[in-house]
């Protein structure tokens, strides 16, 4: 059971509180309200208990008093996410996977018993919008360009009051970052899950540190962390650590080579230039320093 909570601005004695349950209007986009049973003259509580949720669904509440009665807004719409394993309607992300790269374009599908549906956000800044407002709905996919850094939730919608499940996804906003690569879904027991690390350059990596909940559980040059089957003791938190890759330059090396050039470039200015023994020894001097450096 979920408790939802309504609280007035200035509270007082007197008020009385309203539940409804959301309805997508997707020719206006936005939500209608529908008033839930037993709430038709309000109730003194100000909190509503939802019982055994099997679909998600979004709430609203308002309070009123006096006779006649005088209504304040409505409350933000609050969703209660179902963890039902086969909801009425799905969402599905291509590229199947959580992290995505800034200047990434995602494609977010809704599939379900309606044949209209709209793609819906709530970013981690506290804005809902939906599709229209950021992109296009081509028929039941939004296809969005992650323009800016901004993670969010997001889910489809169904002019009958049918909700998907939400899936998250997060922007790596450096150029040259690096991502975990994991679905976007959770994952059942028994269902086996790749989980993988790639860089936005596509170079190889010469070493790869899995951890799961802090603790390696990987060491070697592969790119993947395969699981057969999911068991409850893989659950956790996972990450990934990298050596420098093969085909990046070290700047050590850079280094290295810097020094060689000079010292080459002495030894032909000494070649070339036979001076006095006090001149020889200064250079002598200089192209030791080098070797130390």
């Amino acid at each position: 059971s979920v408790t939802l909570n309504c609280e007035v601005e200035h509270p007082s004695a007197g008020w009385r509180f309203y539940w409804y349950k959301t309805v997508p209007d997707l020719s206006h986009n936005y939500y209608s309200y529908k008033l839930l049973p037993g709430n038709s003259r309000g109730t003194e509580q100000d909190s509503y208990i939802v019982h055994g949720q099997t679909h998600t669904a979004g709430y609203v509440c308002r309070a009123g008093r006096g006779d006649p009665v005088f209504y304040t807004d409505n409350s933000e719409p609050k969703f209660v996410w179902s963890g039902d394993l086969h909801p009425a309607a799905s969402l599905t992300v291509n590229p199947d996977r959580v992290q995505h790269f800034y200047s990434d374009s995602v494609s977010l599908s809704c599939e379900g018993n309606s044949t209209e549906w709209r793609v819906k956000r709530f970013n981690e800044h506290g804005s809902l919008s939906h599709c229209s407002d950021w992109w296009r709905m081509t028929g039941s996919t939004c296809k969005v360009y992650l323009s800016s850094p901004i993670n969010a939730v997001y889910w489809c919608e169904s002019g009958s009051g049918e909700f998907s499940n939400a899936v998250n996804i997060t922007v790596q906003n450096d150029y040259y970052g690096i991502i975990l690569v994991s679905p976007v879904h959770p994952v059942t027991e028994g269902e086996s899950v790749s989980l993988g690390c790639r860089f936005r350059t596509e170079e190889k990596l010469s070493s790869v540190f899995f951890y799961h909940n802090d603790k390696l559980i990987q060491n070697d040059t592969r790119q993947e962390l395969n699981i057969s089957a999911v068991s409850k003791s893989d659950e956790g938190f996972y990450k990934f650590a990298v050596m420098e890759p093969k085909s990046s330059s070290s700047p050590v090396l850079l280094i290295v080579l810097l020094l060689c050039g000079i010292v080459l470039i002495i030894l032909l200015l000494l070649c070339c230039c036979r001076k006095s023994t006090g001149e020889t020894l200064i250079i002598k001097q200089s192209l030791i320093s080098s070797d130390v450096m």
